[in-house]
């Protein structure tokens, strides 16, 4: 066999140099990052200057932008738009994890009659645009009095519709030996005790990977609350931010830009906070099964 000591060739070889592969990733870093940071320049700036200024850098740093951004043309605040969002998101995000952490229980551990055909009409109604199911949804709250409240936006979820959490939570449980199940099933344990505390422990990474989705996903929702909601006062940020724009007819885009990155802030705060967890579930999820 041909080894470094007895071949010249594979002797005189460079090794792969570490720092080139650093310098292409921090490369395409920047590239992925720049809009973000001309997003935060962007807000101390004119409009003159948003407009035909390429570079990040302002003339000046002054934070009125964020000042004016977040007291709104309206008479409330920001914080009221944030709260509203928070009050939508965190009940969707919980009873998101529950009903689908149930669904695919019962798909990934029970064998019961029409299992196959129930999950492929499941994986079926992922390719359906969400547009499609748009108008009988609104005719259904209509008929329950449930138009401007935030009951639309989140009593879906608690029944499952999320199918992409639930195809993700069933790949992720296919990939589990169930001899912790069947140990705890000896000792006495029932199907709901297998799963709090053996199934969900073991379903952390695929649980924190739901709550980062569904998080992000509802805090960028503009459609729904569009579609349900009628008054002001409980608007999210998604629909404050576009009424912002139309509100004057000359746009101080720098007050827009700067309530825009404030309301990035939780999504990347979350996302960062659960990174390995959702890594590790996303990644899961895909290979198991």
């Amino acid at each position: 066999m041909s080894t470094p000591a007895t071949n010249p060739a594979l002797r005189d070889a460079a090794p792969p140099v570490p720092w080139v592969r650093y310098l292409a990733l921090g490369v395409v870093s920047l590239l992925m990052l720049y809009p973000l940071i001309w997003l935060v320049g962007a807000t101390f700036k004119t409009n003159a200057e948003i407009f035909t200024e390429i570079g990040f850098w302002p003339s000046r740093f002054d934070l009125s932008a964020y000042e004016k951004g977040w007291k709104t043309s309206t008479e409330y605040t920001f914080a009221t738009y944030f709260l509203n969002s928070f009050i939508i998101t965190v009940p969707r995000i919980i009873v998101t994890v529950i009903s689908c952490v149930l669904v695919a229980y019962a798909f990934a551990r029970f064998e019961f009659w029409g299992k196959k055909s129930l999950f492929a009409i499941m994986v079926g109604t992922m390719m359906l645009p969400l547009i499609v199911l748009r108008l009988p949804q609104y005719l259904m709250f209509r008929e329950v009095g449930m138009l401007d409240t935030y009951w639309p936006l989140i009593l879906p979820s608690a029944f499952a519709t999320d199918t992409f959490f639930v195809f993700m939570l069933v790949q992720f449980l296919r990939g589990i030996p169930r001899d912790m199940e069947e140990a705890a099933m000896i000792d006495g344990c029932n199907a709901i005790q297998m799963l709090w505390h053996i199934i969900v422990p073991l379903l952390k990474p695929a649980i924190i990977s739901v709550v980062v989705f569904q998080f992000i996903w509802t805090m960028n929702d503009f459609m729904g609350p569009l579609i349900y909601l009628a008054s002001v006062e409980k608007y999210p940020v998604s629909l404050a931010l576009k009424m912002s724009i139309g509100a004057t007819e000359e746009v101080e885009w720098a007050n827009v830009i700067a309530i825009s990155v404030v309301a990035l802030i939780p999504s990347v705060v979350v996302f960062f906070a659960a990174q390995k967890h959702f890594i590790e579930g996303a990644a899961s999820s895909g290979i198991k099964g």
